[in-house]
């Protein structure tokens, strides 16, 4: 049979007393009583005691188990805060002329809090009806509130219960985060804070120090499951993963042979690092086989209930198990508090009768209600732990909760409270609204009825065997703020004291390697480096991200830079360098032009074509211009005037020389062959109609490629892994292929004409230089594309300005520098008898 059959069984029986109208026992009088105007129930664990061995749920006798110090402590604590209460005697009293009583139960087992949870509402049923004037209020012993119990477990079924009338129920140390939920528990509040913040703090705790690769262990009771739920559940947002999950069982001689499995099972997981979601009452009974194992050197994190507990450091050679670090509700000092415990333990020693009524947390005839002897209790002289006045504290702020919300419900603002009845569901409204401060504390409930406090973290010290805890941080649940000072913790088995050990699956990647998954869990991987042009992106660890299109990455990058920028810019040494050849090229044609003007009809000016060597000067200028468009950062006006312009003029040029020689050879070899059309097209501008008809050609050809496909600034991405060349856009198209083609067509129709007058007179014969200036065109052109197919740099840039500019010097150089040098330095051969005379020994060789 499980709880909630003991639970519905304890209910039905309830109910069956409350219709005979009474029980079988006399409930009024019992337990340790203080009559008051209004009493506080009160329910503490002053034993321990195992559960039966067949797992029912009944009820066994609480003297029989272990002496609870802990919860002597506590019930103290609710004592001395009512004492405190009724002797206020400042200025402004608390309750003025109102004296609060207390009814305490021991709850050593879940079945003990259930029946004493039936008692108090079988004192609500036997109370004055709620309808009914009360003339005597402070004779009744109704139970305003309830502090308690101490456990989540112990908490479920009385939260429920008295959620049922509105008795409002004020939890001190159970943490459980389903007691949150006002529909199941509308009365249910408490002043310690809820699971879900010692679970973020837990999952603080293990990002801080970086612990993925860990055991969590729970105990087998609401408290250690829906902890461990709730922190498996929120473990891998945070990168943590989960080797080993284990329940504590309650201990019996089944349970051994689980517990010893249990953490054969942690070893095997070769985790360092095990959060112990538990109880102390059955941690206490786990623990020793984690000693008999022999299990050192891990780091332990423990909840608030048992970390700060003497019950699991008392165990024998506890301190080999490692570092503990735990949660722990924030210290706090009550004032008075040991001195009250003190005078409880000389009334004790100065009274002997075990048998009186005051003396018992309940009267000898009983039984049911458990018989406790608060006096043998006392005589045991416990130590008062801090982790006892904490716990204490808690009590004591529950109680003046109470007091308060009384406080107000009688309206004692006035200086003196109102004589009536209070029911607990007025106390109820106002505890939801009280906000004071005692011993410097801030005592207020949420909506849900937790308190808005964080957590201490504290480190177990030991020095030998002597045990001591030490605050190395706290924990604050709004913002989510954790503060640790790692040098305080002492670590252990690590060879120094204040190196973290590690608790991981898989070393981290290095950096620049994403993850790869070996398992089921994240936290076990190997590690592959991420190839270039990808980086790992934090937020991915398993998948290396692609760069940016403007971005690059060398291979094992753990980000992307920005791709370098190639150009030629202006400033550049090579740049420079061709600026000044250009501007030697633009010197030399625009003297040469002059020369020429100057010189227009002497024999060397008409041999070499007259005003046609002005226009081919003019076309040769023209190309030298464009490579202008090749410096700087590619703009849309010189993309488009780039190569057309070159082309266009260079066309014009060979044009010009290629009438020029056809000509001369027509003149010199054919003369007396050739048709008389040629005479026509000789005398009626014929060479002038062809040169422009070449040259109209060609510039029909790049309009139409600039048109249909026109070039515009554009970024090569691909060429270059960690660059961009900055240039422009269908520079390969076919039409520039086209342009191409005809100019080289253009240049082998130029190169056959001047070679065909190889033999001529030497002031007509050009063969040899036209033959060279074309050579050297054909060179610097493939050169350039050479380097164009295995670099786009500055310098295949500075190259492709280069085959230009020697293009124009190559043409030029053989073409008119010897002729310039005729007009120039030997003008004695610049006269008309010097041709003549050169013509007619031609003649005469023929």
């Amino acid at each position: 049979m499980n709880l909630f059959g003991a639970v519905i069984l304890s209910l039905g029986w309830l109910m069956l007393q409350f219709a005979d109208g009474e029980l079988d026992y006399i409930s009024q009088g019992q337990g340790m009583q203080l009559q008051g105007d209004f009493s506080i129930s009160g329910l503490f664990p002053l034993h321990y005691t195992d559960g039966p061995s067949d797992g029912l749920p009944a009820l066994g006798p609480c003297n029989k188990g272990r002496t609870n110090r802990h919860g002597f402590h506590l019930l103290q604590a609710m004592r001395f805060a009512v004492e405190e209460i009724n002797n206020s005697t400042g200025p402004q009293p608390l309750l003025p002329g109102v004296k609060l009583g207390y009814q305490l139960y021991d709850i050593c087992s879940v079945p003990a809090s259930v029946l004493a949870t039936l008692d108090l509402l079988q004192q609500e049923h036997q109370s004055p009806s709620a309808s009914g004037t009360v003339t005597n209020y402070n004779k009744s012993q109704q139970a305003v509130a309830v502090i308690g119990p101490d456990s989540s477990s112990k908490s479920f079924t009385p939260a429920a219960l008295l959620g049922a009338y509105l008795v409002p129920q004020i939890s001190y140390e159970a943490s459980n985060e389903m007691l949150s939920n006002k529909f199941l528990y509308p009365a249910f509040l408490r002043t310690i804070p809820s699971d879900k913040n010692q679970v973020a703090a837990m999952i603080q705790l293990l990002v801080r120090f970086n612990w993925t690769w860990i055991a969590l262990l729970g105990s087998d009771n609401d408290y250690g499951l829906q902890g461990m739920k709730s922190l498996s559940q929120q473990a891998p947002d945070h990168g943590i993963c989960i080797a080993y999950q284990g329940i504590i069982p309650s201990h019996s001689n089944d349970t051994i042979e689980t517990m010893r499995n249990m953490v054969e099972s942690i070893l095997r997981t070769k985790v360092n690092t095990i959060v112990v979601f538990s109880s102390k009452s059955k941690l206490s009974r786990f623990f020793p086989y984690v000693v008999e194992r022999n299990v050192t050197g891990k780091v332990w994190i423990g909840t608030e209930d048992w970390s700060v507990a003497t019950l699991i450091s008392e165990i024998p050679k506890i301190h080999t198990i490692g570092t503990v670090l735990g949660i722990s509700v924030k210290n706090a000092a009550l004032s008075g508090f040991e001195e009250f415990e003190r005078n409880v333990v000389e009334a004790s020693m100065q009274n002997n009768d075990t048998q009186q009524v005051s003396n018992g947390t309940i009267s000898s005839d009983n039984d049911c209600l458990q018989s406790t002897d608060l006096y043998s209790l006392a005589r045991n002289k416990f130590s008062l732990e801090q982790y006892d006045i904490t716990s204490s504290f808690n009590v004591y702020k529950a109680v003046y909760a109470v007091a308060h919300a009384l406080h107000k419900a009688l309206g004692c603002d006035s200086g003196e409270c109102q004589k009536r009845r209070v029911y607990p569901w007025e106390v109820l409204w106002w505890l939801k609204e009280v906000q004071f401060s005692v011993a410097n504390t801030s005592v207020y409930f949420d909506m849900n009825g937790d308190p808005p406090t964080g957590y201490d973290i504290v480190s177990w010290v030991w020095r030998g065997t002597d045990w001591s805890l030490r605050v190395v941080g706290s924990f604050s649940p709004n913002p989510i703020t954790l503060t640790i000072d790692a040098d305080k913790i002492e670590w252990h088995d690590t060879g120094d004291s204040r190196q973290v050990p590690l608790s991981i699956c898989s070393p981290p990647c290095p950096e620049g390697h994403k993850k790869l998954l070996t398992g089921q869990h994240t936290c076990c991987f190997d590690c592959q480096a991420c190839p270039s042009a990808t980086f790992l992106n934090i937020s991915d660890s398993t998948t290396c991200q692609p760069c940016l299109p403007e971005e690059w990455a060398p291979p094992k990058s753990a980000q992307c830079l920005n791709r370098t920028v190639l150009l030629l810019a202006w400033d550049a040494p090579l740049s420079i360098a061709l600026l000044f050849f250009l501007a030697t090229c633009l010197l030399m044609t625009s003297s040469s032009a002059i020369i020429l003007l100057l010189n227009l009809n002497t024999p060397v000016a008409k041999s070499a074509g007259g005003r046609t060597c002005l226009l081919m000067l003019a076309a040769l200028t023209a190309a030298a211009m464009s490579s202008l468009c090749h410096f700087g950062q590619p703009s849309p006006l010189a993309c488009i005037l780039k190569q057309p312009l070159f082309i266009f003029s260079f066309s014009v040029c060979l044009a010009c020389i290629t009438v020029r020689s056809l000509q001369v050879v027509c003149i010199f070899k054919f003369a007396s062959k050739l048709p008389p059309a040629y005479d026509k097209w000789a005398k009626k501008n014929g060479p002038e109609i062809t040169i422009f008809l070449v040259s109209a050609t060609i510039l029909l050809i790049s309009v139409i490629r600039v048109v249909v496909n026109t070039p515009k600034p554009s970024q090569d991405l691909n060429f270059y892994s960690n660059s961009i060349v900055l240039e422009c856009s269908n520079m390969l198209s076919p039409g520039a292929f086209i342009e191409l083609t005809y100019v080289s067509l253009l240049s082998i129709l130029c190169f056959s004409f001047s070679y065909m007058g190889k033999d001529l007179p030497a002031n007509y014969n050009e063969a040899k230089c036209v033959t060279f200036s074309l050579m050297v065109y054909m060179i610097s052109w493939m050169t350039f594309f050479t380097i164009y197919l295995i670099s786009r740099g500055p310098f295949t840039m500075a190259a492709h300005v280069f085959a230009i500019l020697f293009s124009v010097l190559a043409f030029f150089g053989g073409y008119f520098l010897p002729k310039i040098y005729i007009i120039v330095m030997r003008p004695q051969m610049n006269t008309t008898a010097h041709f003549q005379n050169c013509i007619q020994m031609y003649t005469m060789s023929q």
